[in-house]
């Protein structure tokens, strides 16, 4: 923790907290890159293997390797976001994680849950993705049936391709338009997480602790979430008197609940502190 002017509090990432998540990160990093390089390595392999010649249906191979290629994109994407929360999570350790003045608080969200979203995010692109190869699945049937030397099963088996190529279309452009969507939401994400967020401690401010995670939500800001865990206990306690501070110099009206959800946080903390010295 470190005081400044003006009754401004700054409080650090824990060095165990840091240590934790940053180890997560740089594993999920490392596991994503082998995802890059293997997937590479097979779509360089595979693209010799068959002709590029224009035909009228897909190639499985063709969505193999597009499947190849979209994996390295999502994983390299993947790898970008984690880098961003690993620079976030170091300011947070070096600099601040949290500033607490007489009107206002300032937190940068450095949960461990970063990373469980970047692993949906991508998780979730893929899935999309996949769905859409499905779709395209009667596309790639669609070669066969023209191979088949019986005309009046080849007539039919195209006829049906036909029409369940046109419905996997309407699977399809959705997935992708969603795959697309999530790309470039994931621009924004990027620039979000982990950056410092801007609270006023007023009545619009809803404050909470539950399970020793304190919980901000303020109109027209993000949601933020602390664990009370990744700070140092000293700090832990510390934080905690002072928000009771704010709160009784606002005669009470200023989230009448969190009085006892402090309480309830400062018996935890002593009792942390209780058991690691025992």
């Amino acid at each position: 923790m470190i005081q400044s002017a003006l009754r401004t509090y700054q409080f650090r990432l824990g060095r165990k907290a840091y240590r934790k998540t940053g180890l997560l990160g740089w594993l999920l990093c490392f596991a994503f890159l082998l995802c890059v390089v293997s997937s590479a390595f097979f779509g360089v392999k595979l693209l010799p293997t068959y002709t590029h010649d224009f035909t009228p249906f897909l190639k499985w191979q063709d969505a193999l390797l597009a499947l190849c290629c979209f994996i390295s994109l999502i994983s390299l994407v993947g790898c970008v976001l984690i880098v961003r929360f690993l620079y976030a999570l170091r300011a947070g350790y070096r600099k601040e994680m949290l500033v607490l003045s007489d009107s206002a608080l300032t937190v940068r969200d450095l949960s461990h849950e970063n990373l469980s979203s970047i692993f949906w995010l991508v998780g979730t692109a893929l899935s999309c993705f996949l769905a859409a190869l499905a779709a395209l699945l009667p596309e790639m049937l669609l070669g066969w049936t023209l191979q088949l030397t019986a005309p009046l099963w080849s007539v039919l088996g195209t006829v049906v391709m036909i029409m369940l190529s046109i419905a996997g279309l309407a699977i399809a452009v959705p997935s992708f338009l969603f795959v697309i969507i999530g790309l470039v939401g994931s621009i924004s994400f990027c620039k979000k997480m982990g950056s410092p967020h801007l609270y006023g401690l007023t009545n619009q401010a809803a404050l909470s602790i539950d399970g020793f995670v304190l919980t901000i939500i303020y109109p027209d800001a993000p949601e933020s979430m602390i664990d009370l865990n990744s700070l140092n206990h000293e700090d832990q306690r510390l934080l905690l008197y002072l928000l009771r501070e704010r709160w009784l110099g606002e005669q009470r009206t200023w989230n009448p609940q969190l009085g006892d959800e402090i309480e309830a946080a400062l018996e935890a903390a002593a009792s942390s502190v209780s058991t690691a010295l025992v």
